[in-house]
């Protein structure tokens, strides 16, 4: 029976809490809303992934439209920075989403993401309010308002933002006992507040970064003095960011802490949409690269009044969309590529006095680089890895698969004595620590055959060798592959070999 995407994304968040992939944030306490841990199998598929990312972008970079590997170099800057680069950055007075209340619940909602249906069965007519992506909260809520027999009728569907002011008093929040208890939008800053030193007053405060992008932008000079890069080149960084979401929702999708993977592409001017364009199709290629399918993939270019301040009039942002099982049939972002122009250097310089221009010793121009910058969310690519792998066999005694690459996988291969006799147990053990040093792998000698290889499916452990009786007599193992299930018969000496060929890719 087919699956919506709700049912598949409920247990794609129980398998991921049973095997230890997420966990709520302070789950012993209740959990604490837009906050996750991520459990023993999670921190290793999020740090396969960024090791992936930092791979292809710092150590082999990708090569460029000349053919040439391009320049890029790492950074990992603080987290806390100069209260002033947020001022300049224009995060203190323009990073803000409009937020709306429900005064009964005590509810808070993005009001961008608020939408509404609009009854068109009597007068005057009924508005439900709900979460983008969860219709069915207004539908129950129309047919408990309405009687079943209105609620056939059609509705329209718009933005919160298109409800006129006259019909605003009509609309029933999510939850609320009578219509009209929606607060008018006001602007909501993201930023998390915190006091650097002992004291707790206006002149301590500070902020929690809510991008990692400045960071690199603050030490554009710092690295051009110390590195040997010249225009064009990169600033790639991987960290923590926090955003005081209004609505954080849709597991981990949209969190309030969570890890993103930049890069800030310095270019001239004159070349800054060739890059623009160069990077928006490299990154595209990168997800796939990883397995993603092509068809979940897509690029979307941004409206004009989805544009962040600091993108350059004109040029343009586009986002790497994936088909989440929440977002279906649509879509959702899981990387943008930004063309920010010169906009934050510019900022910066006028604001810290420190000249940030670039002297081309070819061309003797002097200018302020414009810039491009991939940013992708590493806590949402693990979703997208979590949602791409799940796959059910109804055929196997645990049907639940991980269908990892191998290469991102948490755990590449399992070792098995078949039973715990006849010497089986040491010899497992030995090839175990012959390989552990090269290879994530996991020794299990406890229950069944099939439950150790079921335990490994829902780990999205792409092989299994198993040691049995006829290892003894002629040193052959059972290898048996995850997404199959086939076995085949290898020499133990073999093994190093065999692995090292699957997860090159």
């Amino acid at each position: 029976m087919t699956q919506s995407g709700s049912e598949r994304m409920e247990k794609i968040v129980a398998l991921s809490k049973r095997r230890g992939f997420v966990f709520p944030a302070s789950d012993i306490y209740g959990g604490i809303n837009g906050f996750w841990d991520y459990g023993p199998l999670g921190v290793q598929l999020k740090n396969n992934l960024r090791d992936a990312w930092w791979r292809d972008m710092v150590e082999c970079p990708p090569l460029g439209p000349d053919g040439h590997p391009l320049s890029i170099v790492g950074l990992d800057s603080s987290i806390i920075q100069n209260p002033r680069a947020w001022e300049a950055s224009g995060h203190l007075s323009g990073f803000s989403d409009p937020m709306v209340d429900c005064r009964e619940t005590k509810a808070r909602y993005r009001a961008d993401h608020l939408r509404v249906l609009r009854s068109r069965a009597g007068a005057p007519a009924a508005l439900f309010a709900f979460v983008e992506g969860e219709p069915e909260v207004a539908l129950k809520r129309a047919r408990k308002v309405l009687g079943s027999s209105k609620v056939e009728s059609d509705f329209d569907e718009l933005a919160l933002a298109e409800v006129s002011a006259a019909e605003r008093a009509l609309v029933w929040a999510p939850g609320a006992g009578a219509p009209g208890t929606l607060t008018e939008p006001r602007d909501f800053n993201l930023m998390f507040k915190t006091f650097v030193g002992a004291a707790s007053g206006d002149e301590n405060i500070a902020y929690l970064r809510p991008e990692t992008a400045q960071g690199i932008f603050l030490n554009f000079k710092n690295v051009l003095d110390t590195s040997r890069v010249r225009v064009p080149f990169g600033i790639a960084q991987i960290g923590k960011a926090f955003r005081n979401e209004v609505t954080p929702r849709n597991y981990i999708f949209r969190s309030r802490e969570f890890e993103q993977m930049e890069m800030e592409w310095f270019c001239a001017p004159k070349e800054a949409q060739a890059w623009y364009e160069f990077w928006t199709q490299t990154r595209l290629a990168w997800w796939r690269s990883l397995g993603v399918s092509a068809d979940r993939l897509r690029l979307r270019r941004h409206t004009a009044d989805e544009l962040a301040h600091y993108a350059k009039t004109g040029a343009g942002t586009q986002d790497v969309e994936y088909r989440y099982p929440f977002t279906e049939p649509g879509f959702g972002e899981l990387e943008g590529i930004a063309h920010r122009g010169s906009f934050d250097l510019e900022q910066h310089q006028a604001a810290s006095k420190t000249r940030l221009e670039y002297f081309d010793p070819q061309t003797q121009e002097r200018y302020v680089p414009e810039v491009i910058e991939p940013a992708s969310g590493l806590t949402r690519g693990v979703l997208v890895l979590l949602c791409e792998a799940y796959d059910v066999d109804e055929s196997r005694p645990s049907p639940e698969i991980l269908r990892f690459p191998p290469r991102l996988a948490p755990i590449k291969a399992g070792i098995f004595p078949l039973v715990a006799k006849e010497g089986m147990p040491e010899i497992a053990e030995q090839l175990y620590l012959a390989l552990r040093g090269r290879f994530s792998m996991q020794f299990d000698a406890k229950q069944s055959i099939g439950k150790r290889y079921a335990r490994m499916d829902e780990a999205g452990t792409p092989y299994c060798f198993t040691i049995d009786g006829q290892t003894l007599a002629d040193q052959t193992v059972t290898v048996r592959a995850r997404d199959t299930g086939a076995q085949e018969r290898i020499a133990i000496e073999s093994v190093a070999g065999y692995l090292e060929e699957r997860l090159a890719g």
